[in-house]
This record gives C-alpha cells, sequence and structure tokens, in this order.
C-alpha cells in the first residue's frame, strides 16, 4: 500500500499551479470571487465549512468545492460556478511529476505485488500516468475517513487481498502513515525525500527501529537486496 502525495510526487509545485489556473478562470467569470479569494480568505471559509460540517473534514474535494460556492455568493455571483471551477482545479491537480525513479520502481513492483494507493488527498490515480501499476485505491474523500483512521488501512489490506500483516505500507508522513500502519499491522517503510530532510524525526519509542529511505529506489533496494554472484561472500 502506498501513500501519493510527497511519496511519489511533490505536491506542493502541483497545487500552486492548479490554485493559479483557477484563480485565472475565476478572474473571467467571478471577477469579484477572485479578487477576495487569498489564502486567508480560504481558510476562513474553510474553518467556517469544517464547524459546519465537522463529519466532512476528511472531505478535502468537498471542502474545496463548498468553499468556492461560499465564496462566489457572498459577494452576490453564481453560485453554481463552483462546481466547474471545482473541475478546473481538481483536472490541473492531477496533473503531478511522478520523482524520476517512481515509473520504474511501480513497473517492477505490479509485476511482483498487488499495489494500492492510499491517500487523503483527492489525486484521482485513474488520470495519472503510474497509476497504471496500480491494481486499487483507497481515497478519504470516497470511503468516508482518513489516515491516521485504522479503518483506512483495513480497507487498503483488504484490497490488497492479504492480512495487514503481509503488507508494506510506504508513506512520508510520521504521524498520517508510519505510526497508524505500523499499529494496524503492517510492515512499514518511512520515505524521507532530500526536500523534506527539514522535517523533524520523532522521539517516539521505537522510532529508530522504522526503515527510513530517502526515494522510491531505496526502498526498493532494500526489499530486494541484490545476491551475490558465484564465489562472493
Amino acid at each position: 500500500t502506498i501513500d501519493l502525495d510527497d511519496t511519489l510526487w511533490p505536491i506542493r509545485p502541483t497545487l500552486v499551479a492548479a490554485e493559479a489556473l483557477l484563480a485565472r478562470w475565476l478572474e473571467e467569470r467571478a471577477p469579484a470571487t477572485a479578487a477576495n479569494l487569498d489564502p486567508e480568505r480560504r481558510a476562513s471559509l474553510r474553518r467556517r465549512l469544517l464547524e459546519r460540517h465537522p463529519d466532512r473534514a476528511h472531505d478535502v474535494s468537498f471542502l474545496r468545492r463548498e468553499s468556492l460556492r461560499l465564496a462566489l455568493d457572498e459577494v452576490g455571483e453564481d453560485p453554481g460556478l463552483a462546481d466547474p471551477a471545482f473541475e478546473v482545479f481538481l483536472a490541473a491537480r492531477q496533473q503531478v511529476e511522478p520523482y524520476e525513479d517512481v515509473d520504474e520502481v511501480l513497473c517492477r513492483w505490479a509485476a511482483r505485488y498487488r499495489l494500492v494507493a492510499l491517500s487523503n488527498g483527492n489525486a484521482d490515480i485513474a488520470r495519472i500516468p503510474c497509476g497504471r501499476h496500480f491494481s486499487a485505491a483507497i481515497s478519504a474523500h470516497e470511503i468516508g475517513f482518513a489516515k491516521p483512521d485504522p479503518r483506512m488501512f483495513a480497507a487498503a489490506s483488504e484490497a490488497a487481498g492479504v492480512p495487514p500483516g503481509h503488507c508494506l505500507h510506504v508513506g512520508d508522513d510520521w504521524h498520517l502513515d508510519i505510526v497508524p500502519a505500523r499499529a494496524a499491522g503492517m510492515h512499514v517503510a518511512w520515505v524521507r525525500r532530500p526536500e523534506f530532510a527539514h522535517r523533524p524525526v520523532p522521539e517516539e519509542s521505537g522510532a529508530a527501529d522504522i526503515p527510513a529511505f530517502d526515494s522510491l529506489a531505496a526502498v526498493d533496494r532494500w526489499l530486494h537486496p541484490a545476491r551475490p554472484g558465484p564465489g562472493r561472500d
């Protein structure tokens, strides 16, 4: 089971580009909304939605679409534009650039294992080229809860067709991936790519025993160490 954002691709550049495209779309069709939709305003709208719909906290698509609807309505523009505006953002959000090691490693793994995508975000693995290597995908906004909820990992192991103890979960987030996957009985591989090396290493008991890797290729080498040739130790 494999996390997506910041494990298979860096998500920030994609979100920045998607936000810029959405802003241009709104400037043409809802200029008052576009003028008022700065980061502080978006955060405020999100907080208000969470207060009204605490049961939808896991659903990033709902929060973004309904934030747009609120923003449009409050300046007197057509709230019906929220749906096409969200689709503009969502399509751009799928334009990710996987790390250079990802496709080759996933191709090798898919030949040996059943791969299951596991994400809190709204990446649609079916719309992303490297998604062809996956057998299934578990998304928080579709299943109704989000990591670190243990039900996410139970659903992922069920999709993989094996008990949790026969699963390896690969992810970048200590609190959303590594800790709950271990608690669910999975094996884990913590991907800490160089650009995120500044993130503090947890001081929790047992953290030092968790394997950490700077790439998916490094995880692959750990899983499949080269066998020594004839006459070698």
